[in-house]
């Protein structure tokens, strides 16, 4: 069973950076998709930013397109979100997800079932 475990939130000022890291457990294939995601209070989930292990391929938001960049340590078996100049906007609870799943494409975006989630971790930033 794969267990995922978010960290690396916190508080910025507003063009500040951070990196989240997501450590994954349990997983034996590259036929996973795993991304990020974000809720702020009172708005629905958002997708973020995935990664296809199998190629590698990456899929964006355009809200985060040029600013974040999702990669995977396979030796390390984690997955980071490096987050560059951040906005007031970008304030949210983040979740690292997974789904096992063969995409035959170069990329897998955020609208697959992902049915594997972490605990999440607070990102705050301010004006």
């Amino acid at each position: 069973q794969v267990h995922l475990a978010e960290s690396g939130g916190g508080s910025v000022q507003a063009g500040g950076s951070l990196r989240l890291s997501c450590t994954a457990s349990g997983y034996t294939s590259s036929d996973y998709c795993m991304g990020w995601f974000r809720q702020a209070p009172g708005k629905e989930r958002e997708g973020v930013a995935s990664i296809y292990l199998g190629t590698r391929g990456t899929y964006y938001v355009d809200s985060v397109k040029g600013r974040f960049t999702i990669s995977q340590d396979n030796a390390k078996r984690t997955l980071y979100l490096q987050m560059n100049n951040l906005k007031p906007e970008d304030t949210a609870m983040y979740y690292c997800a997974a789904v096992r799943v063969r995409v035959y494409g170069p990329y897998c975006d955020t609208n697959y079932h992902f049915n594997i989630w972490g605990q999440g971790t607070q990102v705050t930033v301010s004006s």
